[in-house]
């Protein structure tokens, strides 16, 4: 975190996290492209980001707190040994979808931590930030547009949760979006909107908690006392708004598409390229 980051700073970027986490447009990249435009004119660093998301995080956690108890119930059960689960038995809808997460986590993981040096450096620079909104952006009409809307979460396999976490994955990069990713891929296997972002939100949750736990566990910066007091309110901010989003969205796409979220993040990327390009911002 730069040394000119302050209060006001992190308010409003804890305010972004809550507003951008769970919508297709990209939180990360928000967070990116704000924060050298606030008063303290910097970049908030991917360890603010990473922390700040646990309290988005959080917001899932209660919103799907029903889903999340049955699936790990059900997934302990369905463990070999300690489970109650028996020798040839099917595993429940709520196990299958457990494992499916686990699975679908994998990718992210391995990820993270072979490509942790760039997450932090070449992976935030402003142009390749506005190309990944541009792109993933059509990527995301075009899927739906492209797919049938027809499968529902009970339906997906292995194969399914491998491509939904290699999706999650590309959102390493600011700009893709971890929903936005997640959704897209979803809807080309023919998944329904709501069950596609369903998936994508139940899918983050031991992503972004063990983002999180790593950055505040092993980050090789260590921060002040003032500046661990800005991440964490930023992170409360982030809590409060981001369920007020989560039921406002989950609303939304059951009766209203993706082409808003398509429009916005194509506008975006190219004011940051006019920006980068005329010398208005840096």
């Amino acid at each position: 975190m730069h040394a000119n980051f302050g209060w006001l700073d992190a308010l409003i970027l804890g305010l972004v996290q809550g507003l951008t986490e769970f919508l297709p447009i990209s939180s990360s990249a928000h967070l990116r492209i704000l924060g050298p435009l606030l008063p303290g004119h910097a970049d908030p660093g991917a360890a603010f980001t990473a922390i700040t998301q646990l309290g988005t995080e959080l917001a899932v956690l209660i919103y799907f707190r029903k889903d999340v108890w049955r699936m790990l119930t059900a997934w302990l059960a369905s463990l070999p040994v300690i489970g109650s689960r028996r020798a040839g038995e099917p595993l429940s809808a709520d196990a299958k979808l457990a494992w499916l997460v686990i699975l679908g986590t994998i990718p992210i993981c391995v990820l993270g931590l072979l490509l942790r040096d760039f997450i932090e450096t070449t992976f935030r620079t402003l142009a390749l930030t506005a190309v990944m909104l541009i792109v993933f952006g059509l990527l995301l009409g075009w899927a739906e547009r492209r797919g049938s809307q027809t499968r529902t979460i009970a339906q997906l396999g292995a194969k399914d949760g491998v491509l939904l976490g290699l999706a999650q994955a590309m959102a390493l990069i600011p700009g893709v979006s971890r929903s936005g990713g997640t959704i897209t891929v979803a809807l080309l296997l023919g998944m329904t909107r709501e069950a596609a972002a369903r998936f994508s939100f139940l899918l983050a949750i031991p992503a972004v908690l063990l983002s999180g736990f790593y950055m505040l566990l092993f980050k090789r910066e260590p921060m002040s006392p003032d500046q661990w007091g800005m991440t964490l309110a930023a992170t409360f901010v982030a809590f409060v708004v981001g369920y007020a989003v989560i039921v406002w969205f989950m609303r939304l796409i059951s009766h209203k598409g993706f082409t808003f979220f398509v429009v916005y993040r194509v506008v975006l990327g190219l004011l940051i390229l006019a920006g980068l390009y005329f010398g208005l911002i840096q």
